[in-house]
């Protein structure tokens, strides 16, 4: 691996060359914020096409909702397109060759910082425009069988098609959140130190073996997982398939709060929370703020605290509508909910982003935070004012301000 710096513009510039180039480009991902600047897309995907037109740069965009695709031909049309994103704010540039994959930064000081790898093997691009969904974990991929989401033959079983789909969704989003801290707020894994993986309240971790297996197979990171959950069957279980997939892995029984890790493990670098009931959640994300860890990924299921709390108390003027009705209520306590803990995780120094997260099949939740440990504590004054406000305001007592030892008043 080498690794230089630039000036922003002449960094950009490097990755303009590559990007524009139609016979080695295999795909290009810009995502982040440059600091003080907000990008107009939460990430945008570039890849080329031959379409009967001739060949094409197709860029996909995403904002909080959706995918928006344009095509930009091959010359002026696709140069202007990658000018217009390279003048955005995006903070990260992740730029993928048949022979050599490009992590790039933008820092503080506005320089270019770029981290190159070769490919192991020279890798061919797909050019083809009317492809299936590429699948991140293909239905014939041995963990999907020994999880019970495909039979002996490699096909999805029909019952199990809303899991897959969760499955694919949350390792798209784990990948994209690991690439674009890799080698910035999270370090580079090697086989003697493998990136850690902490699963508080992991069930039986469907979700974590399926990116566990991507990030080995595909992605070809080291990983160590390890599991909490309070239950020994869950435990038992889940020892069994990661035996079963060859897994380096360990499973405690414990709750969130009180689980004791392996030594080696007591610096988790990646921490998961998926559908943990109401304040388990806090609880998982105040260990990972108390690990410090660098990635955050937690996908709420109830939200009973809250909402017990707002049928409690008087609902401020003019906003008894939104508390009149029970199922107003309930959506507003999960929003209420959330809300306040990202708020808390930023106060502690998180970059955190709410995204959605497709349904799994036992709840409707479809809300995923994740986020980024910066350190950075600059500028909360107002932060902490617009919390202790809205906290102050409907009168409760977040459960994750507790567990982090904050008070109605966080100063």
């Amino acid at each position: 691996m080498s690794s230089r710096t630039d000036s922003l513009d002449d960094g950009l510039a490097r990755v303009r060359d590559h990007v524009l180039d139609p016979d080695s480009l295999v795909r290009a991902l810009a995502s982040g914020r440059q600091k003080g600047r907000q990008p107009q897309w939460r990430r945008v995907e570039l890849r080329w096409v031959d379409l009967k037109a001739g060949r094409h740069l197709q860029v996909t965009a995403y904002d909080a909702t959706q995918a928006h695709t344009s095509n930009h031909l091959v010359g002026d049309a696709a140069a202007e397109a990658v000018d217009a994103l390279l003048a955005d704010a995006f903070g990260n540039w992740h730029v993928e060759t048949t022979t050599e994959v490009h992590q790039s930064r933008v820092t503080k000081k506005l320089d270019l910082i770029t981290h190159s790898t070769a490919q192991a093997a020279p890798v061919e691009a797909d050019r083809g425009h009317d492809r299936e969904k590429e699948r991140l974990l293909p239905a014939d991929d041995p963990v999907l069988a020994v999880l019970g989401i495909a039979d002996a033959q490699g096909r999805i079983k029909p019952s199990r098609q809303a899991k897959y789909r969760q499955v694919e969704e949350f390792v798209r989003l784990l990948d994209t959140a690991i690439t674009e801290a890799l080698g910035s707020q999270l370090r580079r894994p090697t086989a003697e130190d493998p990136l850690r993986i902490v699963d508080l309240g992991c069930g039986n971790g469907y979700l974590t073996f399926a990116a566990h297996r991507y990030l080995t197979e595909q992605r070809g990171l080291p990983v160590r997982l390890i599991g909490v959950d309070v239950k020994e069957q869950s435990a038992q279980h889940n020892a069994r398939v990661a035996q079963e997939l060859g897994i380096e892995a360990d499973f405690v029984v414990g709750t969130i709060q009180d689980a004791v890790l392996p030594d080696r493990d007591q610096r988790p670098d990646v921490v998961l929370a998926l559908h943990a009931c109401d304040t388990a959640t806090d609880e998982a994300l105040a260990r990972a703020v108390a690990w410090e860890a660098p990635l955050v990924l937690a996908a709420p299921c109830c939200h009973h605290d809250i909402a017990a709390q707002l049928r409690a108390a008087p609902t401020p003027a003019p906003y008894s509508s939104l508390t009149r009705h029970g199922i107003l209520r309930e959506r507003f306590a999960d929003t209420l909910t959330d809300a306040v803990r990202e708020m808390l995780l930023r106060l502690e120094g998180y970059r955190v982003d709410v995204v959605q997260f497709v349904e799994s099949q036992h709840t409707p939740r479809n809300t995923l935070l994740r986020a980024v440990r910066t350190g950075r504590r600059a500028g909360q004054g107002e932060l902490r004012q617009d919390y202790d406000d809205l906290v102050a305001t409907w009168q409760v007592t977040p459960r994750l301000a507790t567990l982090l030892g904050r008070g109605p008043d966080v100063g």
